[in-house]
């Protein structure tokens, strides 16, 4: 009854706390008089109603999703590679400690400057991505790793299992939560920071080259109407990925 219960009364918690919020977002909208400073959440609704029906959205959208979902795929495989080479070789561990602590201080509006020194401007967002997502991946595959039983690799070692086997049934388990919460939080740092990166590069056809131009030319809703767009992408996104770690799980469980 609590199983199927709970997850209805979320639903509907987050059903009235969207419509709150577009509640709230017309209100100030009335009150502010002006489409320029804050449009209302109808007109942003039917903005995104006239892009969506053209070639040149969808070509936008396909532009920035493929590069920044790149930065966020070579980020996950590298993260979870050195990640592995750190838990069982202490001084590339202590090697790859130093980069990681200047990426996670530094601006990334210093990084995409720098960067575009070296990279055409239409891969910036793939490098940039990659930036931000490698230290979350690295961090929390690591962290899984360590928090692996001891007791578990011992007796691992009396039971003589093999590597595939611990992998499956001891260092795979251990690592899937932090898995999946350095997928959410990496998905999320990909996305800010390549749609800047493309907003800074300026890279012909992006979504971020679109923001910037709804900007200059004032289209609020225009550049509401991106901004939706980037989120939604983002959330289902994370909704597949989350759903196919969970897929991954069952058939390694035997479900």
């Amino acid at each position: 009854m609590n199983s199927t219960t709970n997850p209805l009364k979320k639903k509907k918690a987050t059903i009235f706390a969207i419509v709150f919020w577009l509640f709230i977002w017309q209100i100030a909208s009335m009150c502010l008089g002006s489409d320029i400073l804050l449009v209302s959440p109808i007109k942003v609704v039917k903005c995104l109603g006239e892009l969506i029906v053209t070639s040149d959205f969808w070509r936008a959208v396909g532009f920035s999703f493929v590069r920044i979902i790149a930065g966020f795929l070579i980020a996950l495989i590298l993260g979870i590679l050195f990640a592995t080479i750190s838990y069982d070789i202490k001084p590339i561990r202590e090697f790859i400690e130093l980069p990681l602590s200047v990426i996670k201080v530094t601006p990334v509006a210093s990084f995409i400057i720098l960067v575009l020194i070296w990279i055409p401007s239409k891969n910036l967002s793939v490098f940039i991505s990659f930036l931000m997502a490698f230290p979350v991946f690295y961090t929390n595959v690591f962290k899984g790793l360590s928090t692996v039983d001891d007791k578990m690799k011992a007796m691992a070692d009396v039971f003589r299992l093999p590597l595939s086997g611990r992998i499956r049934y001891i260092y795979i388990p251990g690592v899937i939560p932090f898995f999946k919460a350095a997928c959410s939080l990496a998905l999320s740092f990909s996305w800010k920071a390549g749609i800047a990166a493309e907003i800074i590069g300026l890279p012909r056809g992006s979504m971020g080259e679109r923001l910037y131009e709804a900007k200059i030319y004032l289209n609020t809703d225009r550049m509401f109407a991106w901004t939706v767009t980037i989120i939604v992408i983002s959330v289902v996104f994370e909704k597949i990925v989350a759903f196919a770690i969970n897929k991954a799980m069952d058939r390694l469980e035997g479900r």
